[in-house]
């Protein structure tokens, strides 16, 4: 039996929702990773530090028994946003990040920013303190191609900030596109990315395949099959710019298989296992550790994990669903082998 042993790995990039939500989809997430960057759109968004710090504590009640898992929490940028309150999250100690969704762009995003010069004097304070801007990196007008979004993005709004803010640390998440790798790649010191499992295993075709797939729409879309290529190689590459981010992104099975479905993937149950599904297929499963537990720990500047986790080759199948609430949630692989396990736990 092939088995990959790597220290523990951290997602930086994940969806935790709350209540009942919450309760059915942390441990997976727990069971995985040793911390999580834990998005803040909920409903109403965690805006101020002060609800960040009861989010956490919801998040850690909710874990199972003896998980060893920190969640580090976010702060969602609105229009309103003050500088002190980046001064308050800092003294905190749990708040890794300031979360950018322009209005409008995805699931929970209608209280974002709206433009982005009504938040310079924030994001001059967070290059002042080192904290990260988090950016879900795409222009949401109507009148930009859903698939050429997060280009339009880089070139008309991220670019311009870079230069406004020299000094300004930013992650730009879940990146889809070649242009993407090709600007992170290029750009200034403290710029990185995150790339989820979906984007680095399908292209668009995956969600038209046979009929129209809603759980295989998530924001930003699945592109190219040239995007996903560069994907694979940004990910694989051992550039410490990229790294781990599921974006894992649990809904209801209501609202995804409706006439209007939401966006999102639910990908925790299995996340690890499917980066080396992805890393085997470029023959790289080596460059899995470094990616995984190595160089998000060191862009946020916390420590390595000291223990590990094992993978071992040896296929499973995920339920076609779990309990979510009150209702059921469909997971990606749903009822499909997935590849790889980790040693030790039970995969139902």
């Amino acid at each position: 039996m092939i088995a990959l042993t790597l220290r523990r790995p951290d997602d930086w990039h994940v969806h935790l929702r709350d209540g009942a939500a919450l309760s059915a989809v942390v441990k997976f997430t727990a069971q995985r990773f040793g911390r999580a960057i834990v998005m803040p759109n909920l409903v109403p968004p965690i805006t101020t530090a002060e609800a960040a710090r009861a989010y956490r504590e919801r998040i850690l009640a909710a874990l199972p028994p003896k998980a060893r898992f920190e969640p580090l929490l976010t702060l969602y940028l609105t229009n309103a946003t003050a500088p002190q309150e980046i001064d308050r999250a800092l003294s905190l100690g749990f708040i890794h990040g300031v979360k950018l969704y322009p209005a409008g762009a995805t699931t929970h995003s209608d209280a974002g920013v709206t433009d982005i010069a009504k938040v310079h004097p924030v994001l001059a304070r967070m290059e002042e303190a080192g904290m990260p801007l988090l950016v879900h990196g795409e222009s949401p007008h109507p009148d930009v191609d859903v698939f050429d979004r997060e280009t339009h993005f880089i070139d008309a709004v991220l670019e311009p900030l870079l230069e406004r803010f020299p000094g300004l640390r930013v992650v730009l998440e879940h990146i889809t596109t070649a242009r993407a790798v090709q600007f992170v790649a290029g750009a200034r010191e403290g710029i990185a990315a995150t790339i989820t499992p979906q984007h680095l295993l399908h292209n668009r075709n995956a969600i038209f395949s046979g009929g129209i797939r809603p759980h295989y729409y998530c924001l930003p879309i699945l592109k190219r099959e040239r995007d996903r290529q560069a994907l694979l190689g940004a990910a694989t590459s051992g550039n410490p710019r990229f790294f781990l981010g599921t974006d894992s992104a649990p809904h209801a099975r209501p609202s995804k298989e409706s006439a209007c479905g939401c966006a999102g993937m639910f990908t925790a149950h299995a996340a690890i296992e499917l980066y080396a599904e992805a890393f085997e297929s470029a023959g790289l499963l080596e460059r899995l550790e470094p990616f995984a537990s190595h160089f998000g720990a060191d862009f946020y500047r916390l420590p390595r994990h000291d223990e590990t986790i094992t993978l071992v080759k040896e296929s499973w199948v995920p339920p076609e669903s779990y309990e979510f609430g009150d209702a059921t949630l469909v997971p990606y692989r749903g009822g499909q082998p997935v590849a790889w396990r980790i040693a030790g736990l039970d995969p139902s």
